[in-house]
């Protein structure tokens, strides 16, 4: 005879082997039978706020409606190394864009993508609507308010009946006197129902309860605080739960709250007070990391990814971002160990084979540069991700002298992606040596108006302009009696002295520069062809995988 085990206890089985909707299934059914069983009722909350958890600590992603309607001021002229949001206030130590590429914000493409690098901070609303390019959306990122609003409508899918809890009926005086409901209930609000009104009531009774000594309430009060944008306030939360109670996860909360307020000198100083109470903690090591790289300050980065792979010698985000600036520093061979350590962790995607081929092509590893581009093509998830791959195949091609398959590469790359700056460039170039002056200047207008932070096309245009500047000097030589000659030579845009200056500028290299080639972040690049040609390498992409991209 079998003997049925106890609905309650399989729930909680269901629960301990993540099987969530097994146990919000049970739990609906005790919950049937006896509405007050308060056991079932919880562990149904819990089961149900599991379902959508997100990790506070992680996801920080600013949207259009954060960065143009953000009341908090900066100062205009920041102090070199002491602002994230004003591109070039670092204090030096990392690759001019000639070397590294760097995004619309003024940051060096990282090795590892993250949600706050998904989108840069843009400086003007026009910035702001454009495209970025980001994972996998044509859209910008409207709002992080938003996308909270559309986890919050999950309450729907629960119950065919409308959600599982009324919180219009709920009595939170009554729960925030219970302890052992009222942080389920807390946390149901606020990650499932996305009510932070609600759940900044019952935080706040909650804390009143337990006499303002409860860190946990404290941190949560904190979360509500920065959730609705109140940040100064959240400061305060969490440096009152820091005094109450040491934990690294709060730590983690403050220096979000001094990074969107545009202080990674004291996000800096935090994460090192955090590190004397918990020594060689590997989230404060990489939060440390993350702002040295966010400010350009790539060698302290480096060093701080060393001491995280000291501690945890598995951890993915570290090892890409050495491998990338091993390789924009022209060291292809150690950064191809470090991705093929990626490789041998089980990481299987686009963006690893990508980075690969690029470091064998540089490395001089030609065997392995192109099985790397195959597999990488074989792994695409998306167009964007097929131009980059198309965008470095091209530069291969370029280096091996193979003019015309690198066209075809480059064509190939603007098929998948028609607002592949990089591409517009090389192309011009390529058309500029068949004679074609007029489709490469409609090339390099295209590329300076998709991505006006790059110089290439910038540079390349003032080439081409250079004919302009020899004209008028025969003119003038031919007559310097021609009114027209005369004013134009005297004007403040076009005065003989500066165009002397410029043409001793532009007319030294002789060439017209291309940027980067792409690689994956895990992004890619080239180095020279003949002396025409000078390639600089990017790593341009991301290694995405289940619970971690690279770019």
């Amino acid at each position: 005879m079998e003997v049925a085990m106890d609905p309650l206890f399989l729930a909680w089985s269901y629960f301990r082997r993540r099987k969530l909707q097994q146990c919000s299934d049970i739990c609906t059914k005790i919950l049937q039978d006896n509405p007050y069983d308060q056991a079932a009722w919880s562990l149904k909350t819990r089961a149900l706020t599991e379902m959508v958890y997100i990790d506070e600590v992680e996801v920080d992603q600013e949207g259009i409606a954060e960065m143009m309607l953000d009341e908090s001021f900066i100062a205009q002229v920041a102090r070199p190394g002491t602002s994230l949001r004003l591109p070039g206030t670092s204090q030096g130590g990392g690759p001019s864009p000639a070397v590294r590429p760097m995004t619309q914000s003024g940051r060096p493409i990282t090795g590892f993508v993250r949600p706050s690098t998904q989108s840069g901070r843009p400086g003007t609303m026009e910035q702001a609507i454009k495209t970025p390019r980001t994972a996998s959306t044509a859209r910008p990122v409207t709002s992080a308010s938003g996308r909270f609003t559309r986890l919050g409508t999950a309450s729907m899918l629960t119950n065919p009946d409308g959600p599982f809890i009324n919180l219009s009926r709920l009595n939170l005086a009554k729960y925030s006197q219970k302890p052992n409901l009222s942080r389920t209930l807390f946390e149901y609000i606020f990650h499932h129902e996305n009510d932070v009104k609600n759940a900044l009531d019952l935080a706040a009774q909650a804390t009143e309860h337990a006499q303002f000594r409860d860190w946990w309430w404290k941190v949560q009060l904190g979360k509500c605080y920065y959730r609705l944008g109140l940040y100064r306030e959240a400061e305060k939360q969490f440096q009152s739960a820091l005094n109450h109670q040491e934990v690294v996860d709060t730590y983690l909360y403050l220096a979000k709250v001094y990074q969107r307020l545009d202080q990674p000198v004291t996000a800096l100083n935090l994460f090192k007070q955090g590190l004397d109470h918990f020594p060689g903690e590997v989230t404060l090591l990489t939060g440390i990391a993350r702002i040295h790289e966010e400010m350009n300050n790539i060698s302290s980065a480096t060093e701080y990814y060393k001491d995280v792979l000291k501690q945890d010698n598995t951890h993915v985000e570290a090892i890409a971002c050495i491998g990338s600036s091993h390789f924009y520093t022209d060291q292809p061979e150690i950064a191809l160990r470090f991705y093929r350590r990626l490789l041998q962790m089980g990481v299987y995607n686009c963006q690893l084979y990508n980075n690969l081929g690029l470091c064998c092509f540089y490395a001089q590893q030609y065997d392995m540069t192109l099985s790397s581009f195959e597999r990488a093509l074989a792994l695409v998830a998306n167009d964007e991700e097929q131009a980059d791959v198309w965008y470095n195949i091209g530069h291969v091609a370029v280096g091996i002298g193979e003019l015309t398959l690198a066209y075809q590469c480059f064509k190939l790359a603007l098929a998948f992606n028609n607002d592949h700056a990089e591409a517009y460039n090389n192309l011009a170039v390529l058309e500029l040596r068949k004679g074609r002056i007029e489709q490469s200047k409609a090339y390099l207008q295209t590329a300076a108006s998709l991505c006006p932070h790059m110089y290439e096309p910038h540079f390349n245009l003032s080439i081409l302009c250079e004919t302009v500047i020899e004209h008028l000097q025969h003119a003038v030589g031919n007559d310097t009696r021609y009114i027209f000659t005369d004013k134009l030579c005297q004007s403040d845009v076009l005065s003989m002295s500066r165009l002397e200056t410029f043409r001793a500028a532009t007319l030294r290299p002789k060439s017209l520069r291309t940027p980067f080639p792409s690689m994956l972040t895990l992004n890619s690049s080239l180095s020279s062809f003949g002396s025409i040609l000078r390639c600089c390498e990017r790593l341009d992409g991301a290694l995405s995988g289940e619970g971690f991209q690279f770019e």
